[in-house]
């Protein structure tokens, strides 16, 4: 053979190899949390999309739900306003809460819904606001602090997700809720995300972020942990395995599993196309935790 034509057949045996992959999770939902340097970086974006198209094509029913954390204090710092954090989550007062909305809503959901429209998908940008998607309350700090008009997830609604979703669009949701008094909350995307799969009942959920995965050493790429149980999960938090900002996510994660989502992915959104290699691919390249 040439070397054309070897090349061929290299191509031609990663598909063969996803086959497996693609008849079991055919026809099945798998929420995406999108965030990290896969939403800025545009020759990691493009990736993302043709993933993302690609799971749409071959049969499986893909739900996005993004963040926009830097492009929230870009625009803030623009504005002369400083962004506070408390432990990670943002101090959002009114008119952070609304300049929070027009970026998420009105600028990122609105850019995803275009980029995936070019490679033929139908997708439709709504955030927790519509249809009463997202029933919140204000999120309470276990410290007394005051968080301001950061929110948690207190009922998914599904119905406009499964109308979007049953009419062949992609659903792509921004992470702003609403109270009964009608208040505008921020919600933590990766909460968000774990909500939606579970009430969605999700096959898989996949968090795109900077890091390989869960390690037992962030400094040793070779500690990337494959797998996970809940309980060895809950085990590396209590031993500080897991620390820092890989807590939340990690509890996000187990949260997911408890909610019924039959495997969570934590995966570097920094690799091109990581979403099909962990999905398609014997060897995975982030932690599935199931």
């Amino acid at each position: 053979m040439t070397e054309r034509q070897e090349n061929g057949v290299k191509k031609a045996q990663v598909l063969i190899e996803a086959i497996p992959y693609i008849r079991k999770f055919r026809g099945t939902t798998v929420v995406i949390k999108y965030g990290g340097s896969a939403m800025v970086d545009n020759a990691l974006k493009k990736a993302v999309i043709t993933d993302i198209a690609m799971l749409k094509f071959i049969g499986l029913k893909p739900v996005i739900v993004h963040g926009g954390g830097k492009e929230i204090s870009a625009l803030l710092a623009k504005m002369g306003k400083e962004s506070v954090f408390i432990d990670g989550l943002r101090y959002t007062d009114k008119e952070t809460a609304d300049v929070a909305e027009m970026v998420l809503s009105g600028t990122i959901g609105k850019n995803l819904v275009k980029d995936l429209e070019a490679v033929g998908i139908h997708a439709c940008s709504i955030n927790g606001k519509d249809g009463s998607t997202f029933i919140s309350k204000k999120k309470e700090d276990k410290k007394g602090r005051d968080l301001g008009f950061v929110g948690e997830i207190e009922k998914v609604d599904i119905t406009l997700i499964k109308t979007l979703m049953d009419a062949d669009f992609i659903p792509v949701i921004s992470p702003i809720g609403t109270d009964s008094d009608g208040n505008t909350y921020n919600i933590n995307a990766d909460y968000a995300a774990s909500s939606v799969a579970g009430a969605l009942n999700a096959q898989k959920l996949v968090f795109m972020t900077d890091v390989d995965g869960i390690m037992k050493d962030k400094d040793d790429p070779e500690s990337l942990i494959k797998k996970l149980s809940e309980s060895e999960a809950i085990s590396l938090i209590e031993s500080g395995v897991i620390s820092g900002g890989m807590i939340p996510k990690t509890e996000c994660c187990l949260d997911a599993l408890k909610k019924g989502v039959k495997s969570v992915h934590v995966l570097d959104g920094r690799i091109p196309h990581s979403i099909l290699l962990e999905i398609f691919t014997e060897e995975g390249i982030g932690t599935m935790l199931l």
